[in-house]
């Protein structure tokens, strides 16, 4: 009887911590707007494989020359996965290009719809459309 209680008490104290990340999920219109589309080019500073949302950093010349840090969201590690993604397809350094949608807030983030890697165009696994 008292493993059975140790055994729930440890469940009801450890489940929450597990599903607590999902609550921390957005919408994509709750962040971005569909109305801003954006094509940037760059090169890699970052890259952060990790759920739910998988992004990379990339340094950006504005048309003054200055140079801008911008964070790219894109889909889950698995939803990336199955467009033929895998943790090493961007490493810092590579020059890449990017179409996708500016934040709402004006900051220097991006949600990426696809990413052209050596000349090679793969979806980005956006939630850009997708209703919850």
């Amino acid at each position: 009887m008292r493993r059975k209680l140790f055994i729930s008490m440890v469940v009801a104290l450890v489940l929450p911590s597990l599903v607590s990340p999902v609550f921390g999920h957005h919408s994509f219109s709750a962040e971005f707007d569909a109305t801003k589309p954006v094509q940037m080019e760059g090169v890699v500073t970052r890259v952060e494989w990790m759920n739910p949302h998988v992004y990379f950093y990339m340094d950006v010349a504005d048309a003054t020359g200055k140079v801008v840090n911008w964070a790219c969201e894109m889909g889950s590690p698995n939803a990336l996965q199955r467009q033929g993604w895998n943790r090493n397809t961007l490493k810092t350094g590579m020059k890449v290009a990017f179409e996708g949608t500016l934040a709402k807030d004006g900051s220097s983030k991006t949600n990426a719809r696809n990413v052209t890697v050596d000349g090679k165009r793969l979806g980005a696994a956006s939630s850009e459309g997708v209703t919850p």
